[in-house]
C-alpha cells in the first residue's frame, strides 16, 4: 500500500507564506510525477503544480512565480512553497503521486487526504 500524507497547511494573513509537504511510503518502485491540487467549497479541483522525474516543473497562471513545487528524495518528501498568498488560494490542498509498485506490480495515482490552507484578507 502506498501512502500520502499532507502537513503544514493552516491560517496565514494575505501575503504571507507557507510550505506544504507531502511524505509518501510504500512498496514504491518508481514516482513519475508529482503533483499539487486545490479545491476550494464550490470549485473543482484545480492542478497548480506539478514535477516530473526529470526535475521539470509547470504551473498555471493562477500561481507562477508565487509557487514553487521541490522534492527531497532522500526524505521522501515532496513540497510546496507558497508565497504572496492571495484570499483566493484559500483551498484544501492534495498531493497527488503517479506511482509503480512492486509486490504487486502495478501503476496507479495516489492522492492524499488533504491540508487545509486558510488565507485571511
Amino acid at each position: 500500500q502506498v501512502q500520502l500524507v499532507e502537513s503544514g497547511g493552516g491560517l496565514v494573513p494575505a501575503g504571507g507564506s507557507l510550505r506544504l509537504s507531502c511524505t509518501y511510503s510504500g512498496n514504491i518502485f518508481r514516482i513519475n510525477a508529482m503533483r499539487w491540487y486545490r479545491q476550494a467549497p464550490g470549485n473543482g479541483r484545480e492542478l497548480v503544480a506539478t514535477l516530473t522525474t526529470r526535475g521539470s516543473t509547470t504551473y498555471p497562471d493562477s500561481v507562477r512565480d508565487r509557487f514553487t513545487i521541490s522534492r527531497d528524495t532522500a526524505k521522501n518528501t515532496l513540497y510546496l512553497q507558497m508565497n504572496s498568498l492571495k484570499a483566493e488560494d484559500t483551498a484544501v490542498y492534495y498531493c497527488n503521486a503517479l506511482v509503480i509498485t512492486t509486490a504487486p506490480l502495478d501503476a496507479m495515482n495516489y492522492w492524499g487526504e488533504g491540508t487545509l490552507v486558510t488565507v485571511s484578507s
